[in-house]
């Protein structure tokens, strides 16, 4: 006899999944942690982002750090509503959704970061007209990959079809696989601009030395690789139910392999300053600009280093080197 599907819905899921249902204790102590270091990251990028406006050296991926800190912010507000209602499912939706949307920020800023790198070492390839509309094309995949993923979370727990059910789980696994493979693309591309034999036409970018902007990007892309891997392995082993969950479901886990492995690659991207070292001309969009442009408007050259407090300013141009 066919299973008969009642209308309505949300239905609890009755399988474990990263994390698990979160408790008063430990989730809201350790979020409330978290949301504190991704306000002061989101503060800290703003300002920058601001002072660099100001200066005509408008930075946008500091802004869209920005945007990512925030969107962490109300992931863990959303589970720490979560803990406190336990038993409403569609809270617990919003959290899923927001826990495996907001690291696609870090995701594309890697690749845009690599690509700029490719683009000075080895500018015939990397400005390719292939290579600029294949780009083009994976930024609109990430958004074709959250969109099934959001479908399928939200689809599942207003279905009580073990076929439909599977069919969605198939589609995440699908999402989640491509976003693993997106996290790779960065490291893909330096290794591209490092191999082969150096361009005669290479240029420079940004400030700092080539080898630090190369270390950033693969230390910041291997992170998310591990984040990704994490959690497309943690897919695709066999499900569990919800009373007797893997290891890797554990609310270690969960807070490891997300939260903080992100504030990692935050530290790393904000503290090596790399709104100074990724920076490129307004207007670049083919080989000679990096270099063109910068000697018309070099880096730096409007800033006033009085806005930076007595005791700083002989140190306002300065960064540390990698």
């Amino acid at each position: 006899m066919s299973l008969q599907i009642r209308s309505g819905g949300p239905y609890p899921s009755k399988a474990a999944g990263l994390g698990g249902e979160p408790t008063t204790v430990p989730d809201i102590p350790v979020c409330g942690v978290f949301i504190c270091l991704y306000l002061c990251f989101a503060a800290t990028n703003m300002t920058i982002f601001q002072r660099n406006r100001r200066r005509g050296k408008k930075f946008v991926l500091s802004g869209v750090l920005f945007g990512f800190c925030m969107a962490r912010t109300t992931t863990l507000v959303l589970r720490i509503a979560w803990a406190t209602r336990p038993t409403d499912v569609k809270i617990a939706i919003a959290a899923q959704i927001f826990v495996n949307a907001g690291v696609l920020i870090i995701y594309i800023i890697n690749f845009i970061c690599a690509q700029r790198i490719l683009r000075a070492r080895q500018p015939t390839i990397g400005w390719n007209p292939v290579l600029r509309t294949g780009s083009k094309i994976l930024y609109g995949s990430i958004g074709g990959a959250l969109i099934m993923v959001i479908t399928a979370v939200v689809l599942s727990l207003y279905t009580l079809s073990p076929h439909t059910r599977t069919q969605c789980l198939d589609a995440e696994l699908a999402a989640l696989t491509y976003l693993l493979t997106f996290t790779c693309l960065p490291v893909v591309q330096i290794a591209i601009a490092l191999l082969p034999p150096r361009s005669k036409d290479e240029e420079t970018f940004g400030e700092g030395s080539a080898r630090g902007q190369v270390i950033i990007i693969t230390l910041s892309s291997g992170l998310c690789m591990l984040i990704a891997g994490f959690k497309a392995g943690a897919m695709w082993s066999p499900q569990r139910p919800i009373t007797y969950p893997a290891w890797y479901d554990s609310k270690a886990c969960f807070f490891v392999f997300n939260f903080t492995l992100e504030i990692i690659i935050l530290f790393l991207l904000t503290l090596t300053r790399f709104d100074k070292r990724f920076w490129i001309p307004n207007g670049s969009n083919q080989p000679g600009d990096y270099t063109r442009l910068r000697e018309q408007i070099p880096f730096g050259s409007e800033m006033e280093p009085a806005h930076f407090g007595p005791g700083i300013a002989k140190e306002a141009n300065y960064f540390p080197r990698v």
